[in-house]
């Protein structure tokens, strides 16, 4: 039922950011609250064995259902930010993109070591940036609980970068 209502309303923009790329735009689901609720129910069902101590987001589009899937949790959220968006002190992990390099931060302080920490973003895809997120996780001592997408681009192998950090990979729907 969700990947129908998701695949209904996921809207494809051809050539964006540049030629030959299709992306998946999820704004479209933003404009629909019972879907989103429809979206944490079914992240919920799916979570319910995992034990999570913390929720990290990766910016930007991670925080959306980042944030809500962490209050449903009970439980904290952390954004993980591009280089300088973080006021406080941070570390930094950087990692390959396809034309050169970016860096990624999260604070310093942003859980205690041993804690559980949910990655969450909207999209996987080549698994490049959230590969990053999860070295930051392990530079604060965290353990990745799991990964939760409410898109997957299977095609593109993302979940292999993954899998040394956690098996627990859930995707809403997948391409």
């Amino acid at each position: 039922m969700i990947e129908h209502l998701l695949k209904t309303a996921v809207r494809d923009i051809v050539d964006f950011p540049k030629p030959g790329i299709i992306f998946k735009d999820i704004t479209p689901i933003l404009k629909d609250p019972s879907l989103c609720d429809a979206i944490l129910d079914a992240f919920m069902i799916r979570l319910q064995d995992l034990s999570i101590d913390v929720v990290a987001g990766i910016e930007s589009r991670g925080f959306l259902f980042g944030l809500m899937l962490a209050n449903k949790l009970g439980v904290p959220f952390v954004p993980i930010r591009k280089q300088g968006k973080l006021p406080a002190q941070t570390i930094q992990q950087s990692y390959a993109l396809e034309y050169g390099y970016a860096t990624m931060e999260i604070h310093a302080d942003a859980f205690e070591p041993g804690s559980r920490v949910l990655i969450h973003d909207d999209l996987l895809a080549t698994g490049g940036t959230v590969a990053a997120a999860s070295e930051l996780v392990k530079k604060l001592k965290g353990t990745i609980a799991g990964y939760c997408f409410i898109i997957s681009l299977d095609f593109l192998n993302g979940k292999e970068q993954l899998l040394p950090y956690s098996e627990q990979l859930i995707s809403l729907i997948g391409y």
